[in-house]
């Protein structure tokens, strides 16, 4: 019995750290912080989106006397596509605009991340917009393609 308990126990810890796994992607840049950056708000602006605003988080780290690597997030979207999802779930505003983070690790790699759109409406249980959040996941793919690779 003391076994099984440790077993169900292990097995839910797994799978939390699992499911904690899925909300962010992230993927390894071929380019430089600032390469990826200006790619990321390139391939933003063609596919129609708007750059809401960036936040240097190294930028404001050095101008506070700390040492960051290269951080970037930006904040992007459409009212078109994130509207229908805040008006399902209001809470959702809370991860509207879309945003993506281009950092460097310790080692000097650099990253592209973002939390999907699949992921977004599971946290908030949106009902009856499939089809835009379909679209909108394969919208985020493309530009952390044009970003990164």
């Amino acid at each position: 019995m003391k076994h099984s308990l440790i077993a169900l126990l292990a097995l839910a810890v797994s799978t939390t750290a699992i499911a904690h796994e899925d909300r962010m992607y992230t993927q390894e840049s071929k380019y430089s912080g600032q390469e990826t950056q200006v790619r990321l708000e390139a391939a933003v602006k063609e596919k129609g989106l708007t750059v809401f605003a960036k936040i240097d988080h190294a930028e404001a780290a050095q101008k506070a006397g700390l040492k960051m690597p290269f951080s970037i997030v930006t904040i992007f979207g459409n009212p078109k596509g994130g509207t229908p999802f805040m008006v399902s779930s209001p809470a959702s505003a809370i991860d509207f605009p879309l945003k993506a983070l281009v950092w460097e690790d310790a080692s000097g790699k650099v990253f592209y991340s973002y939390n999907p759109l699949s992921y977004i409406v599971g946290r908030h249980d949106i009902k009856g917009q499939d089809e835009l959040a379909k679209k909108l996941d394969s919208l985020q793919t493309a530009i952390a393609k044009s970003a990164a690779e």
